[in-house]
């Protein structure tokens, strides 16, 4: 009895002292999705045209709206903080959380709690207001956590670029295949980049913003981090090579 007490106290413990920011975030984005209109659970929004329209007044007072934003209205200000915990779909929302707890826990882990919430929150809302000001006359709105979980993986690539991923690639049959993190993150990011390149002005992806975000993190990891504090992790991390 007294060795099970302990090992529940050890998991605890553990827990405890895990990366509680980062499973908090994502604790929060489930469940905002999940009560919100989009996720066609909460039937109080109803069906049909009139859920539709739920969808649309939602997204227009949490998203950002960059002609609204760069007009500089009180209220649009706010809206990069509140568009991060905001998702479009059932796969926008998993396919974040996914690469937020595989390359989260390890990243807040060296930043400590409260950096590496200022942080995600920081760079998050620095690559909305960069793609708002790029698309300055758009009316589309914009959500999700991408640009704050870009920020991260541009981190993770500084800290702990020889970690091995497990990456599925279609090409490959999506076969599980462990890469190191630093040429699976750098891939990433060159699929953003002629995804950006290709993007048209009209509604969908916003490459802009993840491409601004994996840079803000990144470069705030090198000017805080320095060269000589980098980790020669290799624990295990698991993923999917494109978020």
């Amino acid at each position: 009895m007294i060795s099970r007490w302990g090992t529940a106290r050890h998991a605890i413990r553990n827990a405890v002292r895990g990366p509680a920011v980062t499973y908090g975030l994502i604790a929060v984005c489930c469940a905002i999705f999940v009560i919100s209109p989009v996720s066609g659970l909460n039937l109080s929004y109803g069906l049909g045209d009139r859920l539709l329209a739920a969808q649309a007044a939602y997204f227009e007072r949490w998203g950002v709206i960059p002609a609204e934003l760069m007009a500089g209205s009180p209220g649009a200000l706010l809206t990069p903080l509140t568009a991060l915990f905001v998702h479009g779909s059932w796969l926008h929302l998993l396919g974040n959380m996914l690469f937020l707890f595989v390359f989260g826990a390890m990243a807040e882990e060296r930043m400590g709690r409260l950096g590496f919430a200022l942080f995600y929150t920081g760079a998050g809302y620095l690559a909305l207001l960069v793609y708002a000001a790029v698309n300055d006359n758009s009316e589309q709105t914009l959500v999700g956590a991408s640009g704050a979980i870009s920020a991260v993986l541009g981190a993770f690539l500084f800290l702990f670029p020889r970690a091995r991923v497990t990456s599925l690639f279609p090409f490959l049959f999506f076969l599980p295949l462990r890469f190191p993190a630093w040429a699976v993150l750098i891939f990433w990011f060159v699929l953003q980049w002629l995804a950006a390149r290709a993007a048209g002005s009209g509604p969908g992806v916003a490459y802009l913003a993840h491409l601004v975000g994996f840079g803000a993190g990144f470069v705030y990891a090198w000017g805080r981090y320095g060269r000589g504090t980098r980790v020669n992790a290799s624990a295990a991390t698991e993923g999917e090579s494109q978020p």
